[in-house]
């Protein structure tokens, strides 16, 4: 990978011509000719020098820091058309400012973004699925990095707006963008393919997460689909051969396809999978190379998600020996199975977020990882399952209770329905509902040296402050 130098990270340079000529917009004051170092659309932290656009949020408009971008020196912004004609025209045409209107700044963010991604003229792999999409995506650039100056996705920026913002930061040094594309609505993942032109597109999985947006498992499989839509004509699906639906969308795509997993019907697939103290390990069976992997992470799941990045630095042409240093050099993000040690007791704080499957997936870790050791469960509820929301809670309390657990701990919304789920299975089993605090409370004096507890719940959850909580707590047996 090419050295890091100030040319290297700075971003492409915009003329007002080239924003126009992306959106379409209208140029209400300003020269044509100037030009900005970049692209913002946070009023806090923009440069003087880079163009402000005014998104429109749930919570705020962007437009009502217009003046402040405006005091703080920055002379250009792009505005929704509506609010032109209350603009200080004169005012902002002494201070030669540039503005620019457009329908929906929105989506004038991903014209900008495609217009950026053309002519830095890099290639594109954009991975979704229901589950494991930021892992893969993580894992993915660390293998092409091996090889390739590589852009990733930051976090899970994955949407209309976080999506058009890692594009933004292309420069011509990059030869790979990774993207990470997510949904929860029709046609979401097809706006977000638009926006990168994918050339090769990844679907990890597709199971029970966004039901409420997506109303059903065919729903669901339908957007993800959408992604193998927008490959371009040359480009390649890669596809877990262990997912049947996935598979499915095999059959229904144009694309060259390439399978990973388990399966011996995938290309790219893991034998003699083990699980051991620091992570897990497997053989990598590539289709003219075999490997063996060590990762640094806990679950098999993991495994799963390294195949595809795996599969993805087998098609860019990376050796098996490549692949490995990448996989190995993977470092989960903050609340991904990472496991604590708080006083002498393991806490994997899987905090990030939840639905269905990667509860059960959890489950089936944390309960690999304990043994006999004594253990407990801290869930919060899971978001977006619409009508689908008690039975699915109720059914994740009875995999609990078949977890070999000491106690069960609940918290939110569904915390009924867990505990119902559980004393279906087991009416003996000490469950605990309440808040976040109360948990915690509990917790530390119910808590000993040797225990395994594993805390995961929805994003919006906050279930990554009952982990804090227990750092900061010096109270435990």
């Amino acid at each position: 990978m090419s050295p890091a130098t100030d040319d290297y990270i700075k971003p492409m340079p915009w003329t007002t011509a080239d924003i126009v000529n992306a959106t379409k917009g209208d140029l209400l004051l300003g020269n044509i000719k100037s030009t900005f170092s970049g692209i913002s659309i946070d009023s806090r932290s923009i440069s003087a020098d880079e163009l402000f656009v005014a998104i429109r949020g749930n919570i705020y408009d962007g437009f009502s820091f217009a003046g402040d971008v405006i005091r703080k020196g920055v002379c250009g912004l792009l505005i929704n058309r509506e609010k032109a004609s209350s603009l200080p025209h004169e005012k902002w045409r002494k201070k030669k400012v540039v503005c620019i209107a457009v329908k929906d700044t929105t989506k004038a963010l991903g014209d900008l973004a495609l217009f950026n991604r053309k002519r830095a003229d890099v290639s594109v792999v954009a991975i979704t699925g229901s589950n494991g999409k930021t892992s893969t995506k993580d894992m993915t650039a660390a293998v092409i990095a091996r090889k390739f100056c590589t852009l990733s996705t930051e976090g899970n920026l994955n949407n209309e707006i976080g999506l058009p913002l890692t594009l933004l930061r292309l420069c011509g040094r990059h030869e790979w963008a990774v993207l990470e594309l997510g949904m929860n609505s029709p046609g979401e993942i097809g706006r977000l393919a638009d926006i990168c032109l994918p050339d090769i597109g990844v679907i990890t999985n597709i199971s029970h997460a966004h039901l409420e947006g997506l109303g059903s498992i065919e729903g669901i499989m339908r957007a993800k689909g959408e992604l193998l839509e927008k490959i371009r004509p040359d480009g390649t699906a890669i596809l877990n051969a262990d997912d049947r639906r996935a598979v499915d969308l095999a059959n229904k795509t144009s694309s060259d396809v390439l399978f990973y997993g388990l399966s011996n019907r995938a290309a790219v697939r893991a034998e003699s999978v083990i699980d051991k103290e620091c992570g897990v390990s497997f053989t990598l069976i590539l289709p003219s190379e075999t490997v063996s992997i060590n990762l640094g992470v806990f679950g098999n799941f993991m495994v799963s998600n390294a195949l595809a990045a795996a599969a993805v630095g087998y098609l860019l042409g990376l050796s098996a020996l490549e692949i490995k240093a990448g996989l190995e050099d993977f470092k989960p993000a903050h609340g991904r199975m990472n496991i604590l040690m708080i006083s002498r007791a393991h806490i994997i704080d899987d905090t990030y977020n939840a639905n269905p499957d990667s509860m059960k997936a959890a489950i089936m870790t944390f309960k690999s990882l304990k043994g006999k050791n004594r253990g407990a469960i801290i869930a919060g509820d899971m978001f977006e399952l619409g009508e689908y929301a008690e039975p699915m809670h109720k059914e994740i309390g009875s995999l609990f209770a078949k977890s070999d657990i000491a106690k069960l701990y609940i918290t939110g919304e569904f915390a009924e329905s867990v505990a119902a789920g559980a004393r279906e299975e087991d009416n003996l089993l000490d469950i605990f509902t309440g808040t976040r605090e109360e948990i915690l409370e509990d917790l530390t004096d119910w808590l000993m040296p040797g225990d395994w507890i594993l805390i995961k719940g929805s994003r919006a959850m906050g279930m990554e402050k009952i982990v804090e909580g227990l750092k900061s707590h010096t109270k435990i047996n």
